[in-house]
């Protein structure tokens, strides 16, 4: 069984040596560990420090596209040299390396198709109150939009067998890790969380520079994708309140006309009206995007074989080419 740990960078050329030197290359139920650097476009000594510190597989790309782009530039590579497993970490090296044989343990005994590494949150000191509050509010409602029950939403630390990296896709530019746990969780795939340990802080996150940039970002990406795997419940919840809102105006002209003051709330109904034509909107924008969702999931499952087949050919490609011919 191969593992291959991916870790996305951008100038990381001072965190990253320990990163990769805490990595372990000997875990119970693996054969081989590999680890795989994705450059996301570093102005620095990056990539020159991943071959010194002994990074077996480097990426690199001529200019910075996010972390979105650069994990699933990893999955795919990952996918190409042959990973039965693939973990993805950060390089500032805010988990510990050490953890990785019980992130990838589940797998392994064949109990999930994704974990999580779940950080002791209350118990990073660099996290402030609000901070700390603010990702189990998160990961709460993740959790109720993914049917999942990971309490870290937001860690980065995943371990991914082979079926579950061919499914995932991401499509947000921001992260991957809302979207990607949304996807497993509404995809079927067996979701579990192992709790981890991490280092002190190295540097500032540079994946937001504002608590509101972040929350702005993270609620977009939530809604878009709980959008495109439950569109009939996003849409018949919208529906439903712009039904009520309209019996609640209903409800206040019949009270007007009952009184003997009906004429001066005509806008009452008018408006009430709106709202219902409204929620019988929401309603069949929801049933043409729930049927929209089912020709995605269709294109999901073909898109993962066809993937599958095409690894297969590059590998038997690989493999004919290594041959030598008998005389």
């Amino acid at each position: 069984m191969k593992l291959i740990v991916q870790i996305p960078c951008l100038n990381e050329e001072q965190t990253l040596p320990q990163t990769i030197a805490d990595i372990p290359r000997n875990i119970e139920g693996i054969d081989t560990v590999e680890v795989l650097v994705i450059d996301d476009g570093s102005t620095d000594r990056t990539v020159e420090v991943a071959r010194e510190s002994g990074a077996d597989h480097v990426i690199s790309f001529a200019q910075n596209r996010g972390l979105a782009a650069a994990w699933s530039a990893g999955i795919d590579r990952a996918l190409q040299l042959g990973a039965d497993i693939i973990v993805n970490t950060d390089a500032d090296n805010q988990y510990q390396g050490s953890s990785i044989p019980d992130l990838v343990r589940p797998i392994v005994e064949g109990e999930a198709d994704m974990v999580v590494g779940a950080r002791p949150i209350e118990e990073i000191e660099e996290f402030s109150w609000a901070k700390k509050r603010l990702q189990r509010l998160g990961s709460w409602v993740v959790r109720k939009v993914s049917a999942t029950t990971i309490s870290d939403a937001t860690s980065g630390f995943r371990a991914y067998d082979r079926a579950a990296a061919l499914r995932l896709s991401v499509v947000s530019a921001f992260t991957y890790t809302h979207e990607t746990l949304i996807q497993a969780g509404r995809s079927g795939l067996a979701v579990a969380e192992v709790p981890i340990r991490t280092n002190p802080k190295t540097r500032e996150s540079r994946l937001f520079r504002s608590i509101p940039e972040y929350l702005r970002r993270s609620v977009n990406t939530i809604v878009r994708i709980y959008a495109l795997y439950e569109p009939m419940a996003l849409f018949s919840t919208i529906g439903a309140l712009l039904a009520m809102a309209a019996l609640a105006l209903g409800v206040r002209y019949v009270y007007f006309v009952a009184i003997g003051e009906g004429k001066g709330h005509v806008q009452s109904v008018i408006v009430a009206a709106l709202l219902l034509m409204l929620a019988g909107q929401s309603y069949v924008l929801g049933m043409l995007a729930d049927l929209m969702a089912a020709n995605r999931k269709l294109i999901q499952d073909t898109r993962a074989r066809v993937r599958e087949m095409q690894l297969c050919e590059d590998r038997q490609a690989g493999d004919s080419s290594r041959e030598v011919p008998t005389q």
